[in-house]
């Protein structure tokens, strides 16, 4: 078993093709955010500051703050309050589900929580996964914001086990759903059997080992190497808390016995590590324990006997003890990085809506240490103070810098035939989160491509008014796509350069902006494709997109991905448009999704259909539907297997729907395919969009 964290982002499998950087804050847009010299490096501290009655302090000011440095007080140099607000996710009243978004921007600042959600396998008993899924899924279902994000890492690794960044929660549960259970025996109920197998080879007084001790060390030793990569990782983010969300049943591994446990130093030093990690990147964990309100009685009851030798130290007093050090485990985890435990308790409501609060409100102080050269690898204590009587303040406890500067990435390596992307779009393709300034719409439908691949359509529309518009002048953009074992498996970097534009023309441009397509082939699978585009006037912009694609060659019906086109969506400059969709659409595929009164969608797709060998029909169904629940459009088409005579190809398919025959409002278009053979296999796609009631759109 070997423990992998399967985050791109946390492998810094980008060094491969892109130089990592540090991420550059992006600031909510009625916050003041800290700004430093990058070439020096600054401690910040997020400090949450309570009342009596344990409500939040929204009204201090830097002057009633007071930051220490193992005992020396510091000049606070950047001081923000962060006040996050809690969006919830919007369904349409016909839908179950919220429509998952084929288009996504950068139009807002990111102004969500940010969490990293470690479910430990290796400490979890095979019996008790459920009720770590249980309690992951509550937190997601209940707790996660629309503006938040999450990311989904498994102690154990597992192909596909991980999920990135996203606020999918379909993506995001199916990740806590491949949650297994790697934990082992206790080691009373481990010693309870040595203690039999050998009580006639012993001597009077040998100790009782555990023959699981080994693994017991291993495990633990990967668990907290998974913490501290996160943490690290975690470090890029800055001007906002950030948290690790540790589902776990505690190490499991005895550090107070040096004696009979040899690795006990080791495991010391791994959990010293993980909190240093924590703390220099100001990582808050939460330890939750998913056992609940326990006294371990599965083990317990694992033990037929325990053996009547009271010298041997095995027996329910024992197994207690191991209870005790693994919850202890959590809290300490927890209390070092200013977070907190939840352990013992059936029910977690109060415990995920208190994190919820800590991640919305609290003070960002930033300061520059003392000797910002020294790596010495000291630990240094931080206090956090405020004037006003009748505050607690919560925040790390300190940091450390590790001995030895990072070592300098791998130089950047261009595709065949293309230019290298700058070092600005490999920021912003590292960062963490979507990068905002160059207001960029994105999205990606996949079609079947050579066989085994897809040809994946990728758009990227970009504002007017961020771009420079002077002769010569350039915008740059980029995109890749990462498989979820963290490798890129394609992407391209294209220049768009400016001649002297005619003044309609820069005019044009100016209002409605630019579009640029391409396209990649990507095997079957689920991806993260990363965005990034970068004016020569200095304005950037990243978007992450969640793309699973499927296997076209191999399910007996599936569906492309959808692209519309509108009158409204043409007036957009394309550079290099589609060949394959000139024949099928009037105009270049659009991100547009709120649409003027008058404006008219015309969408393609295409159907694939693996069993035209045996003759038969498939039903192609368009519907609008309302916000209400209400069917406001429909159109049927009948296709034959005979029009792809026998091959395993696909039916292409166009409707036209009109938005004045819809009035204003929110809508859903979906497309369904059916087969009448066999078990009448189906393919779908869904795509929500808005119909303004002036006439440009609402919000155009």
């Amino acid at each position: 078993m070997k423990s992998r964290v399967r985050l791109v982002t946390l492998a810094l499998c980008l060094a491969a093709s892109l130089v990592p950087a540090a991420q550059t804050p992006q600031p909510a847009p009625s916050q003041q955010q800290p700004t430093f010299k990058l070439q020096i490096e600054y401690v910040e501290v997020d400090a949450l500051v309570t009342d009596a009655a344990g409500n939040f302090v929204r009204d201090l000011k830097k002057e009633d703050f007071q930051v220490l440095e193992d005992g020396k007080p510091q000049t606070i140099s950047g001081f923000t309050l962060v006040d996050i607000p809690i969006e919830r996710y919007q369904r349409p009243l016909g839908a179950a589900a919220p429509v998952e978004p084929y288009v996504r921007s950068n139009e807002r600042p990111f102004d969500g929580r940010v969490y990293v959600l470690v479910i430990d396998d290796l400490h979890t008993r095979f019996g008790r996964v459920d009720r770590v899924k249980r309690a992951a899924r509550l937190f997601i279902e209940r707790n996660l914001g629309a503006n938040d994000l999450m990311a989904v890492v498994h102690t154990r690794g597992g192909e596909n086990a991980g999920q990135e960044f996203t606020n999918n929660k379909r993506l995001l549960l199916a990740a806590v759903d491949k949650s297994t259970g790697w934990g082992l025996r206790s080691a009373t109920a481990e010693r309870t059997d040595e203690y039999y197998r050998t009580r006639d080879l012993r001597q009077a007084g040998d100790p009782v080992r555990d023959p699981a001790e080994q693994e017991r060390a291993y495990n633990a030793r990967a668990t907290l190497d998974t913490l501290r990569q996160v943490a690290e990782w975690f470090g890029a983010i800055h001007g906002r808390r950030k948290s690790i969300l540790f589902f776990s049943e505690g190490i499991d591994y005895d550090i107070t016995d040096v004696f009979a446990n040899r690795e006990a130093t080791t495991i010391l030093d791994a959990t010293r590590d993980a909190i240093a990690a924590a703390t220099r990147s100001d990582v808050s964990i939460y330890g939750i324990d998913p056992r609940g309100l326990t006294n371990l009685g599965d083990e317990d009851i694992e033990i037929a006997a325990y053996p009547d030798d009271t010298t041997t130290g095995i027996s329910n007093t024992s197994l207690l003890n191991e209870l005790r050090l693994s919850q202890d485990s959590l809290r300490v985890l927890a209390d070092e990085t200013g977070g907190f435990a939840a352990v013992n308790r059936n029910d977690f409501t109060d415990a995920f809506q208190r994190i919820v609060r800590d991640n919305s409100s609290y003070y960002i102080l930033a300061y520059y240490p003392p000797n910002p050269d020294k790596r010495d690898g000291r630990f240094h204590k931080i206090q956090v103070r405020v004037s006003r009587p009748g505050l607690t303040v919560r925040a790390r406890q300190g940091y450390a810098l590790p001995k030895r500067k990072p070592a300098p990435s791998a130089a950047p390596v261009a595709a065949p035939g293309k230019p290298a992307p700058s070092a600005e779009i490999r920021d912003a393709l590292e960062s963490p989160l979507p990068v905002s300034g160059l207001t960029m719409s994105v999205f990606a439908a996949p079609f079947k491509g050579p066989q085994p691949n897809a040809s994946v359509l990728v758009g990227i529309e970009m504002r007017g008014r961020d771009l420079t518009l002077t002769a010569n002048s350039k915008v740059e953009v980029s995109f890749i796509a990462i498989d979820t074992s963290g490798k890129i498996k394609g992407g391209t970097t294209d220049q768009v350069t400016w001649g002297a534009l005619k003044p309609e023309t820069r005019t044009r441009v100016e209002q409605s902006g630019i579009r640029v397509t391409n396209r990649v082939e990507i095997p079957p699978g689920r991806y993260q494709m990363r965005f990034a585009a970068h004016d020569s006037g200095g304005t950037i912009g990243s978007v992450s997109y969640d793309l699973e694609v499927p296997d076209f060659y191999k399910a007996p019906l599936s569906m492309s991905g959808l692209v519309l086109t509108s009158r409204a969506g043409s007036m957009l400059p394309t550079t290099r448009p589609d060949e394959q969709l000139r024949e099928v659409l009037p105009a270049p595929p659009t991100a547009l999704r709120v649409l003027p009164p008058n404006d008219e969608i015309v969408l393609f797709a295409e159907v694939y259909d693996n069993q035209a060998s045996s003759p038969h029909k498939v039903d192609i169904t368009t519907t609008v539907t309302s916000d209400d629940g209400k069917v406001v459009f429909k159109a049927e088409e009948e296709r034959a297997s005979s029009d792809i005579q026998g091959k395993r190809g696909g039916y292409g398919y166009t409707a036209r729907v009109r938005m004045q025959d819809l009035g204003p409002g929110t809508f859903v278009l979906k497309v369904e395919a059916r087969s009448r053979l066999g078990s009448n296999p189906t393919a779908s796609r869904e795509v929500q969009f808005t119909v303004g009631s002036g006439p440009k759109g609402a919000g155009q």
